[in-house]
């Protein structure tokens, strides 16, 4: 890719991240890989940027979005620890695509992995909206979900499979407090 002099490259992966697991960790290294700073925009950052998407009818419900905004970054931030190149966390309102590029410049490049139609929905919306889009197809058989991750706190089962260990660290902590 040829760019001026100077520019710094940008990639940027989007999601709710509601927690953030293993396989958005391999995401985020991947679009590093190809970057020299890595953009997470977080996808439905308040309760009034949830909308019904016909093709994830759960991620406008309050049950599948129990992290705040602020949880989340922190999460992000543990989560971030090995990515090889700086990076910055922002709002990405989806809803809102005349403002995406406040948040996200357009020349960053977006990295999307597509198990479901949604993800392949959003990488179209994300190429209306201006930006480059490297669509990775994902395995279903091998999807970790932020789904599955929930379910796991919800039983109080181990999550050590799902989460690397900054980030069970971190959410260990912020299941710690809402309980006081």
């Amino acid at each position: 890719m040829s760019r001026p002099a100077g520019e710094m490259s940008l990639a940027c992966v989007t999601g709710r991240f509601q927690p953030v697991h293993r396989q958005h960790v391999e995401l985020f290294i991947r679009a590093a890989q190809e970057a020299d700073h890595l953009i997470v925009a977080i996808t439905n950052p308040d309760p009034g940027a949830r909308h019904l998407a016909k093709q994830s009818a759960h991620r406008h419900l309050e049950s599948a979005n129990p992290f705040s905004y602020f949880e989340r970054v922190q999460l992000l931030q543990a989560a971030l620890i090995g990515v090889p190149v700086p990076s910055t966390i922002v709002p990405f309102d989806l809803s809102r695509p005349e403002h995406w590029h406040d948040y996200v410049p357009a020349s960053a490049i977006q990295f999307v992995r597509a198990f479901s139609e949604w993800e392949r929905e959003k990488a179209n919306r994300l190429s209306d909206g201006g930006y480059r889009v490297t669509l990775i197809d994902g395995d279903p058989t091998s999807k970790i979900s932020a789904t599955d991750v929930r379910a796991a706190i919800a039983a109080g089962t181990s999550r050590a499979d799902l989460l690397p260990p900054a980030v069970d660290d971190v959410l260990a902590r912020l299941l710690q407090e809402r309980a006081r």
